[in-house]
């Protein structure tokens, strides 16, 4: 499926493969049709994949349907290189950086595991402001020599956290939202502090949330009750068609190449690997590695999203020119409710 990458030492597909949606929603779907999504996912190469202790509640999160998996297939143990997201409160979404939650978080979840896996990269879904970095990186540190987890990585970090972090214990990864709807990575400083260190980015939401996939979501009303893309401003009725220019302006791109356009847009993620990209205020930037982690529950969905398209520099030009005459419209979260879960 991909060309091969090294993360934390262990070599990964350049796609990699997000487990949020196996457990988080408000009604899962059974196990055994979450193991065929993973089982495809790992026959197509992708074999990073990225789950959560907060995907879900306590009871049931990315780390209880592993377990199951890995029981199943103990032999699918040593090629995964997995990821990681907690240092939550104990089901909520409320960052807790201290010592002790982050060590809870860690242990509990390698409880979960129950040995059929190891964590390769464990990282704080969001900063905890109210604990130093220095608490939060330093008590990582400490897990990574007991050998509990293989490596730190940040997820949602400003630039200058990433620098700090770096400085405590090398990280091995930083996780950001980065897709053709959400650019800010590129323009914000992350993307070339990220590249200067040498550190990987690891992009979620590489299909906008969905708006990329499958059919286009034309109005609020197509969006099921309990969905979160309800209540995000960018999916709104007063933006949406407008934020919708992008996605029929890259159909029809992916119309004449003969894809989707859900793989055009996760190989213009992946193929930002590497480029010099000019931001928003004219410098040039070198990017590192970056590695796309859609998410899916299908088989048929996750053989879509793994097939290795290639964009050539016309067509990354073109899709350039699509997103300057499109800037999106509305914040990714909304301001009242989740503010938590903004940087």
């Amino acid at each position: 499926m991909s060309t091969s990458l090294d993360l934390v030492g262990k070599p990964i597909g350049s796609i990699g493969y997000g487990l949020m949606g196996l457990t988080w929603r408000p009604k899962p779907q059974p196990a055994e049709d979450s193991f065929k999504a993973m089982e495809t996912a790992l026959a197509q190469g992708s074999n990073f994949w990225n789950g959560g202790e907060l995907y879900g509640p306590p009871e049931r999160h990315s780390g209880h349907l592993l377990n199951e998996y890995f029981k199943l297939h103990p032999e699918d143990a040593d090629k995964v290189v997995l990821s990681i997201k907690g240092g939550t409160v104990l089901g909520q979404l409320r960052p807790d950086g201290s010592a002790k939650n982050v060590r809870r978080s860690v242990e509990d979840t390698l409880k979960v595991l129950d040995g059929t896996k190891t964590i390769d990269i464990f990282e704080c879904a969001r900063l905890d402001h109210n604990v130093p970095l220095e608490e939060t990186i330093g008590t990582l540190a400490e897990l990574v020599k007991e050998g509990k987890i293989g490596g730190i990585g940040l997820s949602e970090v400003k630039a200058s956290t990433i620098e700090r972090a770096h400085k405590i214990h090398p990280i091995a990864a930083v996780e950001i939202e980065l897709s053709l709807w959400t650019t800010d990575v590129l323009n914000n400083g992350i993307a070339e502090t990220c590249g200067r260190l040498g550190i990987p980015i690891v992009a979620y939401s590489p299909l906008s949330r969905g708006a990329l996939a499958g059919e286009t979501i034309r109005k609020n009303a197509d969006i099921p009750e309990g969905d979160f893309r309800k209540h995000s401003p960018r999916f709104q009725d007063d933006v949406l068609e407008y934020n919708n220019q992008i996605v029929d302006e890259v159909e029809q791109l992916a119309h004449k190449k003969g894809v989707t356009k859900a793989q055009i847009a996760i190989a213009w993620v992946r193929a930002l690997s590497g480029r010099t990209v000019t931001t928003e205020d004219g410098r040039q930037i070198k990017l590192g590695t970056i590695i796309p982690i859609p998410g899916a529950t299908r088989p048929e969905r996750v053989i879509e999203n793994t097939k290795l398209v290639e964009l050539t520099d016309a067509e990354m030009e073109e899709i350039a020119a699509i997103l300057k005459r499109n800037p999106i419209k509305g914040d990714r979260y909304p301001k009242q409710g989740m503010a938590h879960l903004n940087l």
